[in-house]
């Protein structure tokens, strides 16, 4: 379990509304995992400090309030830059964002591009394409937002993005090691405790849960923090660089990381691609897509690399607030060096 951490302190920024954010008290526990994917390897033991949290994703209610507010642009709806994309076709370079759209009958799961398109008109209000609409889903999570549009809404609000660390240890509600946020089976007694795919993934899609797509950010039950939604629905960005693992755990008990951030910024680049080096972050908590004959990544441990300029239909992300360290202030310009004017 839980080992409670240093002196408890819930006094947030004056300017801080912490009216729907829950307190994560911090503590020590045992971060990633021996059992699954290799880039959650290996667990070893970290403590972060007590911390707020928001108490579900950001909906796409918020994120309009946040957009009128500011006259903010996502990345999805802004056509990329030629200069970044090196070769690619003119007509390839349009406002858009990869939206989840299966072939009719897929056969080869190492084939993303059987699933997911890049979309013209696909963005935060039309998030299956631009004949979609969130008129009827204001409690859903935000969707096809890329790190710098989460990063602007943080900022705006006063808060931050949290680290990989501080997102686990809220997500584990209080439960070390399980392989779950509620506990060591998926669907105890039956019950679906997560927004996830149900079937043979892209083809077969049951919504045993109730829903075939993102869910209203309160449907399933809050983990033992009283969180929502850390589990599927959306996948959530830190701002954490990604590495592809662990450090293991260090050789005496007193060197146990405090508040770790990460990996270097330079490990975030992919070799594979020496002409397009697009730094990534860490996504937690998997998505509605994840399933267990395909991204079993519905846990708590569980991470995934994404470039800080994608946005797709099934990330989004929340926030945190931690106590009486300051919040980074930053003008929206400043963000990714890139202006909205």
């Amino acid at each position: 379990m839980v080992r409670a951490g240093a002196e408890r302190n819930e006094e947030p920024s004056d300017r801080v509304n912490t009216d729907d954010m829950i307190w994560i008290p911090g503590g020590m526990f045992r971060m990633g995992s021996d059992r699954h994917y290799p880039e959650e390897a290996p667990a070893h033991q970290v403590t972060v400090d007590g911390f707020w949290i928001e108490r579900t994703p950001v909906t796409n209610r918020q994120f309009k309030n946040f957009v009128r507010a500011t006259g903010y642009v996502t990345t999805a709806e802004m056509p990329p830059d030629p200069k970044d994309y090196p070769g690619a076709l003119p007509e390839m370079l349009y406002a858009g964002s990869l939206a989840f759209s299966p072939l009719p009958r897929v056969t080869d799961l190492s084939d993303l591009s059987q699933w997911w398109t890049f979309m013209k008109g696909a963005d935060w209000r039309h998030p299956y394409g631009p004949k979609s609409n969130i008129n009827v889903l204001d409690h859903h999570p935000v969707v096809h937002i890329s790190f710098r549009d989460a990063q602007a809404y943080a900022q705006w609000a006063d808060k931050d993005l949290p680290t990989e660390a501080e997102w686990e240890f809220a997500a584990r509600g209080g439960l070390d090691e399980a392989e779950f946020a509620w506990g060591d089976a998926l669907t105890p007694d039956g019950a679906h405790m997560a927004n996830t795919w149900q079937g043979a993934f892209p083809n077969q899609n049951l919504c045993e849960d109730g829903y075939e797509r993102t869910s209203p950010v309160t449907a399933f039950p809050a983990n033992g923090y009283g969180v929502h939604d850390m589990i599927g629905n959306v996948w959530e960005w830190t701002s954490d660089w990604w590495s592809s693992k662990h450090d293991a755990d260090p050789a005496k008990p007193c060197c146990i990381p405090q508040n770790p951030r990460g990996g270097p910024e330079d490990a975030s680049y992919d070799p594979r691609q020496p002409t397009v080096r697009i730094p990534r972050k860490v996504l937690k908590g998997g998505s509605h897509l994840c399933a267990p004959n395909y991204c079993r990544r519905y846990r708590p441990t569980a991470r995934h690399a994404e470039p800080v300029d994608t946005s797709t239909s099934h990330v989004g992300f929340r926030c945190v607030v931690r106590p009486n360290r300051p919040q980074p202030i930053r003008e929206l310009s400043e963000i990714q060096g890139v202006s909205n004017d």
